[in-house]
Order: C-alpha cells, then sequence, then structure tokens
C-alpha cells in the first residue's frame, strides 16, 4: 500500500493501517524519542504518546515535507511538553563569555555513537534537550527558546555548556583508552 492511501486509512482510524505506520515508523521514532527523554522507559512512554499525537492529528498532515519529518516533529514536542510539565521553573544564569562554538569536533572522538549518545544522555535534562535540538536536529536558537520557552541567549549558554562537558567527558574517556 502507498504511504498516501496508507496516510488517509489512518485519517479513517483503519486500525490495520495505524499498525503498518506503526511498524514502518517506530523503531526510527524511538531514537528520536531516547535522545529527549531522560532514560529508555521515559523514551518508551514518549514514543506511545507520540503516536496517540499522531494518530489524533493525522487528518492535518499537508502532504508537503516528508511524513516522516512531520513525525518526528511530533515526537520531539511531545517529550519537550512532558519535560516542561515535570520541570518547575529553573533560573539559568547566562553568561556572556561562554562561546557557542566550544571546540568539539566528532571526527575526532576513539569510541562509538553509542558511548557518546551515552555521554548526551548523562547531561542535565536543559543541556540535553538543547545539545539535541541544536546540534542533532538543527534547530536554530530562536526556535529552541520559543519551545523550551527561555531566551535566545539561555540556549545558547546551556548550549556551549553542554558542548563543554561533553568535551570534558570524551578527555576523560580518551585517557583511559590512550
Amino acid at each position: 500500500m502507498k504511504l498516501e492511501a496508507l496516510i488517509q486509512k489512518c485519517c479513517e482510524q483503519d486500525l490495520d493501517a495505524q499498525s503498518k505506520v506503526y511498524q514502518l515508523y517506530a523503531d526510527k521514532l524511538f531514537g528520536v524519542s531516547l535522545k529527549y527523554s531522560r532514560n529508555y522507559q521515559d523514551a518508551e512512554d514518549n514514543l506511545q504518546d507520540s503516536f496517540l499525537t499522531i494518530f489524533d492529528k493525522i487528518k492535518q498532515y499537508k502532504h508537503n515535507g516528508s511524513f516522516e519529518g512531520w513525525l518526528k516533529r511530533i515526537t520531539i514536542h511531545t517529550a519537550l511538553k512532558k519535560y516542561r510539565e515535570k520541570t518547575p521553573l529553573q533560573i539559568v544564569k547566562e553568561v556572556a563569555n561562554e562561546s557557542e562554538n566550544e571546540a568539539f569536533n566528532l571526527e575526532e572522538t576513539l569510541f562509538s555513537m553509542d558511548v557518546l549518545l551515552g555521554f548526551v544522555q548523562q547531561l542535565p535534562d536543559r543541556y540535553r534537550l538543547i545539545f539535541n535540538l541544536y546540534v542533532l536536529d538543527e534547530y536554530s536558537h530562536k526556535e529552541i527558546a520559543s519551545l523550551l520557552k527561555i531566551s535566545e541567549g539561555t540556549s545558547k549558554s546551556n548550549l556551549s555548556r553542554a558542548k563543554k562537558i561533553l568535551k570534558e567527558k570524551v578527555e576523560i574517556h580518551q585517557k583511559k583508552f590512550t
């Protein structure tokens, strides 16, 4: 069945079509969910909530851009919404002299992406979310500020801090194995 027909069936609340969409995209979306979740269980919960939202709002998909991209945006927004609901307002002091371009080159790392993603998972929630949005999903600081209801400066500062923490973890890890 073609994707357009599958989407149309989902709009009609066809359970077989919904099951097929779930089977096609669950693994990819779980990876997205895991990036934005503190742990595996939270990622599973976010994935399920994402699919509930997807099937509830599938009629809003306009067939502009990729369907997978639309699904990923819903998954990211679902995880961010849960983060905002669980996290009390935190005042984070902005540091003007921190560089957004903190030196951090993934190509220079001597270990697997799984290890690096493990380091990312260990970041404090705000830093992890901003790092993922900016570095991995290419959101702008303006978009991040809007999503997380923070200033652009706070987004930049938190990104810089996240990169600094990751750089330190990478250096410690590399020293252990050299």
